[in-house]
């Protein structure tokens, strides 16, 4: 039974403000390490956690105030002047807020939060007596526990499933350990202090009791999703002044429909039929549009627990690395921002692992001790841009393409007609990785398949862009929402079908002289390039009745191909209407077009995937069996 019967709405309003002026705090602590003169700073910070311990004091969540209280000691010393920001004291403060995190899990849960972890504490209470090095030093492990935790090993690449798993909640994670001195750790040593960051950046539950319920309540219990949604006021004003417009026009739209069945069908009447659709169309599209924006939230919501994962990562590797923030205010689908924590967490921690170097030896190659990685956000037309670029030793190409070759993931042949940008995007692969210690350029292909996976999910795309010596920079676009989809308009037979248009470059005839079979397969010459052919039909497996008209040049990330088709119909914008009891194979959803009829949305990639050998159909299966008789 929840120990907060009756307070439900007040619980739940309190964890949405706590959560985001925890981020906020957290945030603002990394700048504070940065700037630990700043008085205005630390009144914001003190002023956020005080907030938070009001809340926690309202509900009653004793062990809450009780932490919350200790740490707000702390800032007023530092506020003061009585106490001076150090490494040391921040790691003490920030497993503070971590534990914080944690009670919040506990309160979302309907749970009273259980006593914070002695050590930590106890490590509070040593900084505000001054005595926190003694502290340290004293709960240090000893030499031989560290030899045995089951840490990187110099020359073995780190296992980055997980961090996968830490991040998704799949298995779980030892609570954060006292951080060691910089000094003290190798680089090689990355994966206990990323399983740690990742447990007090996204509240992972490393301190619940066995046994504990699951999230009930506004979380889904299976994903921990928020399906709730902040949206501005202003917003909603629109909505009900265009659902005010469009009830207005219905009221002329019903008396002109008695007009014209009382007979009178006069110019006039018929001008004012016209004026009051067209009217009624663009009032339903504008508020399609402003319905839209309600799903609008801006991305540093997301974006604002990544600078103390930098910071704590940075800091167990001994790296000095700053986390730049770029286009925060950029509006992304609310949908899309939980799905992306992901693959951003994945990519965050492959520049600070793999991408820079340590201070010294950047020093010795000319640059500044101080690494930069830029997180930017931005938006392109209907796409939004994301981009994780690092100012590192960048990534060899020719180094991935001889791993890939050695590890049987490509042929020769196929190494040898691999561009750079291919190159790079081997990565990507299942099962891609390298034996070399993970400060080597080819370190970085470790579990970026799960990072491209979960791009593709949600209908985007990622590239890769790097430069030996000055950087590397991974490219993420992605549709301005998932709730409708730019499509094609295809047709097959009599049956009409979608593909999104983001996969289609152009729009070819097909004769039959300029198909030619080559190593058994069909293919097109386009512009210089041998592009296979594939058959609409084969993909869906349906009989080929007669030769493809028509041919759309399809390209993906992975590859670029034809799809033969019988015609096409033009492009919508499709609203997307998910399958969620029954969902054949090669199908994202369904729409209806403006007539009525009911067209089903192809996922291209999931066809390919399941027909195994996307490489194209031989010549004489684009024929239909009446013209191969003739």
């Amino acid at each position: 039974m929840s120990d907060f019967q009756g307070m439900e709405d007040l619980l739940q309003d309190f964890l949405v403000e706590a959560t985001d002026l925890l981020s906020g705090v957290d945030n603002k602590l990394v700048d504070l390490e940065k700037t630990p003169n700043d008085r205005g700073l630390l009144n914001e910070i003190f002023r956020g956690f005080h907030t938070i311990k009001g809340g926690a004091g309202f509900l009653n969540a004793a062990e809450l105030v009780a932490l919350c209280h200790l740490t707000e000691n702390l800032f007023d010393k530092l506020r003061n002047g009585d106490m001076e920001v150090t490494p040391g004291l921040m790691d003490v403060i920030l497993d503070a807020t971590g534990i914080v995190r944690d009670m919040f899990g506990a309160l979302e849960r309907g749970m009273l939060p259980a006593p914070a972890d002695t050590g930590v504490m106890t490590r509070l209470r040593a900084a505000l007596a001054g005595e926190l090095e003694q502290e340290v030093a004293e709960a240090a492990p000893a030499p031989a526990e560290k030899a045995a935790a089951p840490a990187g090993v110099a020359g073995v690449e780190p296992d980055w499933n997980l961090l996968h798993q830490a991040v998704t909640g799949v298995v779980p994670v030892a609570p954060q350990a006292v951080p060691e001195p910089a000094a003290a750790r190798s680089a090689n040593d990355g994966e206990a202090a990323v399983a740690a960051v990742v447990n007090a950046a996204f509240g992972r539950r490393s301190n619940d009791r066995p046994g504990a319920p699951a999230p009930t309540g506004r979380r889904d219990a299976e994903k921990g999703r928020d399906n709730s949604i902040r949206v501005d006021t202003s917003r909603l004003d629109q909505v009900l002044n265009l659902s005010g417009e469009i009830g207005l026009t219905k009221n002329r739209l019903t008396s002109l429909r008695a007009d014209i069945l009382a007979g009178k069908n006069d110019n006039e009447t018929l001008h004012a039929l016209d004026a009051a659709v067209s009217q009624l169309d663009l009032l339903v599209s504008d508020l399609q549009n402003a319905v839209m924006k309600t799903r609008m939230q801006p991305i540093g919501r997301l974006f604002q627990k990544y600078p103390r994962i930098a910071r704590d990562l940075a800091r167990n590797l001994g790296k000095d690395v700053e986390l730049a923030l770029v286009g925060e205010e950029t509006e992304i689908d609310k949908t899309m921002i939980e799905d992306l924590s992901d693959p951003i967490i994945h990519l965050i921690r492959n520049a600070v692992d793999h991408g820079v170097e340590k201070p010294e030896e950047r020093i010795a190659q000319g640059k500044p001790g101080k690494s930069v990685v830029r997180l930017e956000a931005r938006q392109e037309g209907d796409h939004i841009v994301i981009m994780v670029a690092d100012d590192g030793h960048g990534m060899n190409a020719e180094r991935l393409r001889a791993k890939a070759l050695e590890k049987g993931l490509i042929t020769d042949e196929e190494a040898n007609t691999l561009d750079e940008r291919a190159s790079l995007n081997l990565v990507f692969l299942p099962g891609f990785s390298t034996a070399a210690a993970v400060s080597d350029v080819s370190g970085r292909g470790v579990g970026m398949d799960v990072v491209k996976t979960n791009i593709q999910k949600l209908n985007g795309s990622i590239e890769i862009r790097s430069i030996q010596g000055k950087g590397t920079t991974f490219v993420i676009s992605l549709p301005l929402t998932l709730a409708i989809l730019p499509v094609l308009l295809v047709r097959l037979a009599e049956q009409h079908f979608a593909v999104p248009l983001s996969m289609v470059r152009e729009i070819l005839p097909i004769q039959q002289e300029d198909v030619q079979e080559v190593g058994g397969r069909a293919t097109m010459v386009v512009r210089g390039d041998v592009m296979p052919v594939m058959p609409l039909a084969r993909l869906l497996g349906w009989p080929q009745k007669n030769y493809p008209q028509y041919g759309v040049l399809m390209q993906s990330a992975e590859s670029s191909f034809i799809l033969a088709i019988d015609n096409f119909a033009g492009r919508e914008d499709a609203v997307i209407k998910s399958l969620d009891d029954f969902r054949p194979k090669g199908v994202a959803g369904v729409t209806t077009l403006s007539n009525g009829q009911i067209v089903l949305i192809l996922d291209m990639k999931e066809l390919l995937g399941s027909l195994g050998d996307s490489r194209g159909v031989s010549r004489s299966s684009l024929i239909s069996p009446e013209a191969r008789a003739a």
